[in-house]
């Protein structure tokens, strides 16, 4: 799992379409996993490589996803720290790197490709020393530690995860995060259903299918915003942010989708 960028392509619009994950699959989860690793083991550690040829974007989603971040940082009732960030499905470390560091003391990358993360500790430089952990797993076994994030940024990942293992990882993040923390996904959303991709072992879910498994993970949406300025032939892109219901000095992670 990675930081990609997925395409709409004519290929994909005529894509069978689902209403859950599950009934799009036509392998196991084991084989639906394996298949998306052997992928990213072969796509080069650059940036065209992590947004599947649109390297030229990588400016537009930064300055967009920093805006919609910046929101949400500071002093104050209802805003959260900028102590430690975890970036998911980070890649060469190219989120953490113009996003994240800029705006956090440290920085945990969780990525299930060992060359991309390798790739982030060098290209980092000096700052690579505000890095304090490289995990090398995929996020359906990833465990966070408990309060250690004031933001979980998971972005262009998640549609490499089953619903009940996404539901699962959005709970384990709830735990993850320190008073006032936040969670915010960043991704691609069909037009309607759940969209699969053959190519990379992936699927795309519309914003109905997320908003349940939100839900079901136990988190309510805050705030939710369309990436301005993709390439049309993109799928419309999202950021949302959510917390947990129960614990009102909280607030709910962020979707940017």
């Amino acid at each position: 799992m990675t930081d990609s960028k997925k395409r709409q392509s004519a290929r994909a619009r005529k894509q069978r379409s689902c209403t859950k994950m599950e009934d799009c699959l036509i392998e196991d989860q084991t084989t639906f996993y394996s298949k998306a690793e052997h992928y990213w083991k072969e796509v080069p550690p650059t940036v065209d490589g992590m947004l599947g040829g649109y390297g030229s974007i990588s400016n537009i989603d930064i300055n967009g996803s920093k805006k919609f971040l910046q929101k949400f940082l500071g002093e104050g009732q209802g805003k959260t720290g900028t102590g430690c960030a975890l970036d998911c499905g980070a890649g060469i470390g190219r989120i953490t790197k113009r996003l994240l560091l800029p705006l956090f003391r440290t920085v945990d990358l969780v990525d299930v490709t060992q060359e991309f993360l390798d790739k982030a500790r060098s290209s980092l430089g000096d700052e690579a020393k505000r890095v304090e952990n490289y995990f090398c797993c995929g996020l359906q076994d990833f465990q966070p530690q408990p309060e250690r994030y004031d933001v979980i940024w998971i972005q262009w990942v998640i549609g490499h995860l089953t619903d009940d293992h996404l539901v699962e990882f959005l709970r384990r993040c709830r735990s993850g995060l320190r008073p006032n923390g936040l969670i915010v996904v960043k991704d691609n959303v069909a037009f309607e259903g759940v969209i699969p991709d053959d190519v990379d072992s992936s699927v795309c879910r519309d914003l109905n299918v997320l908003h349940r498994l939100v839900a079901r993970a136990g988190l309510n949406i805050i705030c939710e915003e369309q990436q301005q300025n993709f390439p049309e032939e993109i799928y419309q892109n999202c950021k949302i942010q959510e917390t947990h219901p129960s614990s009102p000095e909280q607030p709910s992670p962020v979707w940017q989708i």
